[in-house]
């Protein structure tokens, strides 16, 4: 699949990061808990060095429960600070600052010694798409970041104040230059990430359809009653997802970019189920990506 997608702003916001990232005490990093490998942009790492970081696994509520606490596990062997949330329903939000403070405590204690209480700083940073205006509405109890189900919407920085004596540094979601295989950049089509328009849309639908034929099968059979989804192909998956959602042209053909939209608005949504499609090494089922 060819993918065109690293616009101009990307660009700008990684020297936005790059610029600022000297004026915050602490990283958010937002990944997608369903693809936590493909959500994580190898060169935030780079830029930040390292600078105290969060990791949090967002829109946990869509993936799967059980791989959610084995990523927490791998986190944390790896050193980092991490946690699950839901930032569009609130669950798991609350613990975020508790957890920073945890983070910063000796600089927090460092800081009471000397007679000073400043304000932490903390940049909130992830790939287009992964929730960001989302958590910040959630932290600070109001709409103040614009949410859309669709990438591209943050396009400049934006300094919030929660209240507890935190300042949030907003940031345009940042993706980068070159993917080093196909299935990352599927994973982000799948979940939104890259935008539609630069997409073969029936492509990635038929993609997304055969992962879960092979991985959650009911998923397809409970939401689009299809039978024995595991042996048909994508492209038939595609088809007959299309047939029962009355996307049928004259002559009875499929209008399967239509159907196309309609499966990737669903498992967008989380309406497939709880499906996580990347999984810490050591706990993966055949097939699955692991790192």
């Amino acid at each position: 699949m060819s993918i065109s997608w690293f616009p101009g702003h990307m660009a700008k916001t990684r020297r936005l990061i790059e610029q600022n990232a000297s004026m915050v005490d602490i990283v958010l990093e937002l990944c997608d808990a369903r693809i936590p490998i493909s959500s994580r942009n190898p060169i935030l790492s780079e830029i930040l060095g390292s600078k105290p970081r969060l990791l949090i696994f967002n829109k946990s509520d869509m993936a799967d429960p059980e791989v959610n606490e084995d990523w927490i596990g791998a986190a944390k062997g790896d050193g980092l600070s991490a946690l699950c949330c839901d930032a569009m329903g609130g669950s798991g939000v609350d613990r975020i600052p508790a957890m920073i403070r945890s983070i910063l405590k000796e600089r927090i204690e460092r800081d009471a010694q000397k007679g000073m209480t400043r304000i932490i700083r903390a940049m909130v940073v992830g790939i287009p798409n992964v929730g960001k205006s989302s958590l910040i509405n959630r932290l600070t109890g109001k709409k103040i970041a614009k949410v859309e189900d669709r990438p591209g919407v943050t396009r400049a920085k934006q300094w919030i104040h929660v209240p507890g004596g935190l300042d949030l540094l907003d940031t345009p979601g940042i993706l980068w230059p070159k993917f080093d295989d196909e299935q990352t950049g599927l994973h982000l089509a799948f979940t939104g990430a890259i935008k539609d328009d630069v997409l073969d849309v029936e492509e990635v639908a038929c993609e997304l359809l055969s992962i879960l034929a092979r991985r959650y099968p009911e998923c397809i059979t409970e939401r689009y009653d299809v039978p024995d989804p595991q042996i048909l192909s994508g492209y038939d998956l595609l088809e007959a997802v299309g047939r029962r959602r009355g996307c049928v042209i004259s002559g009875g053909e499929i209008n399967t970019e239509r159907a196309a939209a309609i499966i990737l608005d669903e498992y967008r949504a989380g309406k497939l189920g709880r499906i996580t499609l990347e999984y810490p090494k050591g706990n993966e089922d055949d097939g699955l990506r692991t790192i």
